[in-house]
């Protein structure tokens, strides 16, 4: 913590900055992948471990080298324009011109803006605006209680994240008794990692975009990534060949997408004064969900189908992955109509305060 600062940079280098950040991980992450599924072709020489733990090493210290050079730039662009100002006094009085244009329009961001438009329709500028209650901006963990989108998401976090940790949590006696074998499993468990930090990676870039560009609302993307996963429980649920290989990757993906998405939607449609105490209130639904369905549903029917303590074969597992696919099909519902309530508020309020922000930014 001494060594974090607050750091305040308008350059328009930075997200070019944040995407070199992006490319490193995934650089990383694609290494890894290649790493675990080579394991499981080949063996690894000494030196071949000793590369690729070098390898490894570089490239988590590469983001340092991302870090020092954004402050570099940064450094010398302060340092030229203070040159110019000091060379030339009327663009001091440019500045503070524009200085107190950018406060005006900080004070009523809404006289600056015109209302983003759909791919469908537009929305045109009308009284709407005001009847969005002003407490769903900042609203306190209590009154968000108050609200059905509350529980809509909650519901959906239970059917998603509930599920897919319940998956995880299993994933060693599930592939046990399909037959595979220690060396499948591990990597299974290490391939769920790579997935779930796709899914959280992929679903904050995808609902960005498709927020923007087409105004769809990111409650859509809970509704997509619970279907997905509806599809990944199935294909689990029928123990054919290689099962566990698409499954645990819909799965994982899905997973990690709730993770992303949840925390954003709370932010934008509780506010973030009081965001913290929402989002780890709302997150009580990963291990609520998990708990009903490693304990209720999986744990009970694997001990039903068990002779002694183990138990072999697709029926150990198949009637609970049914059974998960059918909620999370049910959270997918709950998704969609959080979606349909939160669609106009995002077109009307949302949207509006991203593309003034950007716009400040740039």
């Amino acid at each position: 913590m001494p060594l974090v600062r607050v750091h305040e940079s308008n350059t328009g280098n930075d997200k070019n900055h944040l995407n070199s950040f992006s490319a490193v991980a995934l650089i990383i992450v694609a290494c890894l992948m290649l790493m675990i599924i080579m394991e499981n072709i080949i063996t690894f020489s000494t030196w071949g471990r000793y590369s690729t733990l070098v390898l490894l090493l570089l490239l988590l210290a590469s983001p340092l080298g991302i870090a020092i050079k954004a402050e570099s730039e940064d450094s010398i662009k302060q340092t030229e324009e203070t040159s110019s100002i000091e060379s030339n006094p009327l663009l001091d009085n440019s500045c503070r011109t524009t200085s107190s244009k950018i406060i005006s329009a900080e004070e009523n961001p809404l006289d600056y803006e015109e209302l983003p438009t759909s791919a469908n329709s537009e929305v045109k500028v009308t009284s709407d605006y005001n009847i969005l209650p002003f407490e769903e901006e900042d609203m306190n963990l209590l009154q968000a209680m108050r609200t059905v989108n509350f529980w809509l998401l909650f519901l959906a976090m239970v059917c998603g994240m509930g599920s897919g940790l319940a998956t995880i949590n299993n994933m060693s006696q599930l592939g046990q008794s399909l037959g595979y074998t220690s060396l499948e499993i591990t990597s299974f468990v290490s391939l769920w990692s790579i997935w779930n930090f796709l899914g959280r990676f992929g679903a904050g870039y995808l609902s960005d975009y498709f927020l923007h560009t087409r105004g769809w609302a990111r409650p859509l993307l809970i509704a997509v990534t619970l279907a997905t996963m509806t599809t990944g429980h199935i294909i689990i649920a029928s123990g054919f060949s290689g099962n566990l290989y698409v499954g645990s990757i819909l799965v994982g993906i899905c997973y990690g997408s709730q993770w992303s998405l949840m925390p954003t939607i709370t932010s934008e449609i509780f506010g973030v004064r009081h965001m913290g105490t929402i989002f780890n209130t709302i997150a009580i639904a990963s291990p609520v969900g998990s708990y009903i369905f490693s304990v209720r549903v999986i744990g009970y029917i694997y001990d039903k189908e068990a002779s002694g303590y183990t138990c072999f074969g697709t029926r150990c597992f198949m009637l609970s992955f049914f059974v998960m696919a059918a909620v999370a099909c049910f959270g997918c519902l709950v998704g969609t109509a959080l979606f349909f309530r939160t669609r106009r508020f995002y077109q009307l309020v949302v949207l509006r305060k991203l593309q003034y922000s950007s716009r400040q930014g740039g």
